[in-house]
């Protein structure tokens, strides 16, 4: 690498020596033959190293060749049938991805087959009675609309359901739950309302799905409906095709299951052969919902799609891109919107390595299945690779839907903020030419960089299983279509991205986070946002346990110490700014990869083998899910569970379990601030 006033521009501008100097007559006599073609050798390598493009002139190549008419194509392919995972039409996309991967230059490409447990519907149905009333059948089918281009294909989608719903039938009063939270049930009871035996009703919001039929189970309800409230999902004259709203028959159809990965294999990978749990133990977990929606369960076998670039100077480094492809339906945002942005961006690597461009470290591109049934795809490929993974990989880069309207939405691990501002700052606004992705993110409500402690997406087993330092994106955040029949090529043509500059965005940011976090080196990492949020979740539960025989002094000095190591990596990464030929770390590679080591473990430090309390898949301690919402990102989600459990209970006990759940959150980031200063005790 130069020296960073070199690099500044996309050529080096140092001068070159047009011819070799000449010697003093008895000088060149007396040298050997062999050191001066020793001498040339050296002299023709630094040569080149002068002349050869910065990887900042890659950067903005990258920036440069991208294709509305490429995206918009490989979307076009993708949704053309509905592809469900576990069948033949995502079989056929995988088939696309992969046709479109292999065809690159030097992109390796295979596919790696799971066999999981998988939720269909056989056979359901749903009426509403009343004395002196005929009964009303449903008819839980969303129509296909006047003039739908999809109209044959939408025949094959799957019927709507709740996958892992337990098979079983009841019939009941129905009561109204709102949300369906833990807290609306709480209300229900203060007004003397008894859901046992009964069907609750809860509207689709503010809680992921699972979370909603898991409440109504332990409020003792036999069987739980969700549905599309209109004053949520659509407005007057501007439903889909009129305009991007749900339309009358539309249905948000997903999964249940509140766990992650296959449930017959939980806590290791299915690969072949594999130890399995019955399937009546897996429906048996308090993860599954258990009661009633009619599905049937099979074995079926999902196809991850994994491409790999190879990094010239550390191959054994990795930047892993991953979306996932599997649909409810026709999925145009949800997912497709990504894949094709993963394709694009692909395209453009490939363009690149035909310039000369070759990575310093490895970048893997992953298209993950069965994501919607619980994050399954991505969660058994990290399983199986676990140790490698672990001990390689510098950072896990997601998008799932990646475009659904305007704006920007983000989600991070903290030591990533600054260099995704940076490089938002270098991708052009799709809807306004004139500005950056910087600047339409800052103007937006959207503008904070949200945490990775939910479930929502693939970036889960990365983050909170290995503690892998991530970013999950989109370009826009929510949409009233999502997993329904109606999020197909039309919407996304018409309303998600007309002239689908969003999706060429999308990728841009993308790649170019790619290209920084694997072509830099010295990896782009700032922890100084991570103090900033350990010191907000330690103000948090200052104010939870005011009063209470709990002390935060641990936490506190913890803190402390990771702010430390912080500042010392700070004064080391000064150095290397202003580092020349004869500086010690030029002088010494090791140096800068132990530096770059130290910034890519830290994360892991944030884990515990044991994992969260009750929850031991999940071993980050920083971040995680609310308990009571899968979709929700709660800090020291540990110290918040025993909290709420110390609030309702206020036993001694419990209150020993908040102060043990502080010590446990106190110990890894103590871990951290070792790891980052790279010191021992």
């Amino acid at each position: 690498m130069l020296p960073p006033h070199v690099e500044d521009d996309h050529f080096a501008r140092t001068p070159l020596i047009a011819r070799p100097l000449p010697l003093p007559r008895r000088a060149a006599a007396r040298l050997h033959p062999l050191p001066l073609l020793v001498a040339a050798a050296a002299f023709a390598t630094y040569y080149h190293l002068l002349v050869a493009p910065a990887p900042s002139y890659y950067h903005s190549l990258f920036l440069s060749l991208g294709s509305n008419e490429t995206a918009a194509a490989h979307l076009r392919a993708l949704t053309a049938r509905p592809h469900l995972a576990g069948t033949e039409a995502n079989a056929l996309a995988a088939d696309h991805v992969v046709s479109t991967l292999s065809s690159l230059c030097s992109f390796p490409t295979r596919v790696t087959p799971y066999s999981v447990l998988l939720s269909y519907p056989a056979h359901r149905s749903l009426s509403l009675s009343a004395p002196g009333r005929a009964a009303t059948a449903f008819a839980l089918v969303q129509d296909a609309y006047a003039g739908d281009p999809y109209a044959a294909a939408s025949a094959e989608a799957v019927p709507t359901f709740l996958a892992y719903a337990a098979s079983g039938s009841a019939a009941a009063e129905a009561v109204y739950a709102n949300y369906g939270r833990a807290e609306d049930y709480a209300y229900l009871a203060s007004r003397g309302v008894n859901v046992t035996g009964k069907v609750a009703v809860a509207r689709y919001g503010e809680v992921f799905r699972g979370d909603k039929v898991k409440n109504a189970r332990v409020a003792g309800a036999a069987a739980a409906l969700i549905y599309t409230d209109f004053k949520d999902y659509t407005a007057p004259g501007k439903a889909f095709p009129d305009g991007p709203w749900m339309p009358p028959t539309g249905v948000q159809v997903g999964s249940a299951f509140k766990g992650v990965g296959d449930p017959t294999t939980p806590m290791w990978a299915s690969s072949e052969g594999c130890e399995r749990v019955s399937i009546a133990e897996a429906m048996a977990t308090d993860d599954m919902p258990g009661i009633p929606a009619l599905p049937v369960e099979l074995l079926d076998t999902l196809l991850n799609v994994i491409a790999v670039i190879e990094g010239k100077e550390e191959p054994d480094r990795y930047v892993i891109l991953g979306n996932h492809r599997d649909a409810w339906t026709f999925g145009a945002a949800d997912p497709s919107s990504g894949t094709a942005a993963l394709l694009e961006l692909a395209q453009r690597f490939s363009k690149l390595q035909s310039k000369g461009w070759r990575p310093r470290r490895t970048i893997i591109l992953c298209n993950w299945d069965a994501e919607e049934y619980g994050l399954i795809g991505s969660t058994e490929w990290v399983e199986e690779n676990r140790a490698i993974l672990t001990s390689r990989t510098v950072a896990y880069l997601n998008v799932d839907i990646g475009v659904c309207n305007s704006g920007l939405d983000v989600l991070a691990t903290p030591q990533l903020d600054e260099l995704l501002k940076q490089a938002s700052k270098q991708v052009q606004n799709p809807d306004n030419g004139t500005e950056s992705l910087y600047d339409m993110w800052m103007a937006s409500d959207s503008s904070l960089i949200g945490r990775l402690g939910s479930g929502g997406s693939d970036h889960f087993a990365f983050v909170q299983h290995i503690g892998i330092p991530s970013v999950s994106m989109s370009v826009g955040s929510d949409y009233a279509v999502y997993h329904s029949l109606y999020d197909d090529f039309t919407w996304m043509e018409k309303y998600g991205d007309p002239m689908f500059r969003r999706h060429v965005a999308v990728a841009s940011m993308w790649g170019l986070l790619a290209l920084r976090l694997s072509d830099d080196e010295i990896l782009p990492f700032n922890y100084g946002s991570y103090v900033a949020e350990l010191e907000k979740g330690a103000v948090g539960i200052n104010k939870s346990v005011l009063g209470m025989p709990v002390s935060l002094s641990p936490l506190q000095k913890s803190i402390k110490e990771f702010d430390k190591a912080v500042l010392k990596v700070d004064s080391e990464l000064k150095a290397l700014q202003t580092w020349n030929v004869w500086s010690p770390w030029r002088n010494n590679p090791l140096r800068v990869r132990d530096l770059n080591d130290r910034l890519m473990m830290t994360e892991r430090a944030f884990t515990e083998r044991e994992g969260q309390s009750g929850r031991p898949w999940r071993k980050h301690m920083i971040y995680g899910p609310s308990l009571h919402n899968d979709y929700g990102a709660e800090v020291y989600p540990g110290v918040d569970d025993a909290i709420q459990t110390a609030k309702r209970t206020n036993t001694s006990l419990s209150w020993q379990s908040v102060q043990h759940e502080i010590h446990r959150i106190a110990r890894v980031i103590s871990q951290a601030a070792l790891v980052l200063s790279g010191g021992l005790t």
